[in-house]
């Protein structure tokens, strides 16, 4: 009997099952390297290939011999310059592959907590305070974790503002929030290196801009020179967003439910 079920899974298998998995699979990787790619500046050198191809594939159907003995020149020349001028933007892809857990769930962060560190941040803001504080999500943050101070104490505004208000030290560079806990402080983040971000802002800003170029963390930052409130992410900067617009948007980028007081 067994030997009947494998004689029919075999087949199956071959002929269906392998299929569907290699095609699933393959889906799945494109998916997730064109989500990578569309969230940096690489997506321009996809949009450049695509047009290199499309001019290609018309001078092949018109048989324009001058044109395709152009492009077959330099297409090898081509590719080692993209590997050049695109070389940052290959070396944060791949550092963003590397540190992604795919499968991680992690731990969604508390509606009351979000409230917590929103409240902090407009209280900060409010006293011209400079602050800086990274929620990870999919990427793993342990080298920027373990560049700073161990905390691991609990979400309140309280301890929030105590860290970033005086000139303790703690207050210094970036804090992480993690599991629901304030993982770490005194945290060094990577500073972005575009040449686009506006002049008036400092290091803390392209601090965060840095951080969400290399992982997909959201980092949220007040300004101690205007007390404007921004969040980083996707190596973009949302500047000078209101109190409820910052709830909402950390509420999306987070994942966090929209709950009673009460839950």
């Amino acid at each position: 009997m067994n030997v009947q079920i494998f004689e029919w899974i075999g087949p199956v298998y071959t002929n269906y099952i392998s299929s569907l998995l290699d095609i699933v699979l393959l889906a799945f990787l494109l998916y997730k390297a064109y989500g990578l790619f569309m969230k940096t500046q690489a997506v321009q050198m996809i949009k450049g290939a695509g047009l290199i191809v499309c001019v290609y594939g018309i001078a092949l159907i018109l048989n324009l011999n001058t044109l395709t003995w152009l492009l077959n020149k330099m297409v090898p020349g081509l590719f080692i310059a993209v590997a050049i001028v695109f070389q940052p933007e290959l070396r944060k892809l791949m550092l963003r592959l590397g540190q992604r857990e795919f499968f991680r769930p992690g731990i969604k962060p508390k509606n009351k907590d979000l409230e917590a560190i929103v409240t902090a941040a407009e209280l900060l803001a409010q006293e011209r305070r400079g602050m800086l504080i990274v929620f990870p999500r999919h990427n793993k943050l342990q080298h920027i974790i373990e560049s700073g101070i161990r905390i691991n104490g609990d979400i309140s505004s309280s301890l929030i503002v105590a860290i970033f208000r005086f000139d303790g030290p703690l207050h210094d560079l970036a804090t992480v929030i993690q599991n629901n806990k304030i993982v770490a402080s005194v945290c060094q983040l990577p500073l972005s290196d575009r040449p686009d971000i506006e002049k008036h802002f400092g290091s803390r800003h392209r601090a965060a801009i840095g951080l969400s170029e290399q992982s997909d963390s959201v980092v949220l930052v007040v300004s101690e020179e205007t007390g404007a409130i921004s969040i980083a992410v996707e190596g973009r900067l949302f500047y000078n967003l209101t109190t409820a617009m910052i709830t909402q948007k950390l509420r999306e980028l987070l994942g966090v439910k929209n709950e009673s007081p009460d839950t």
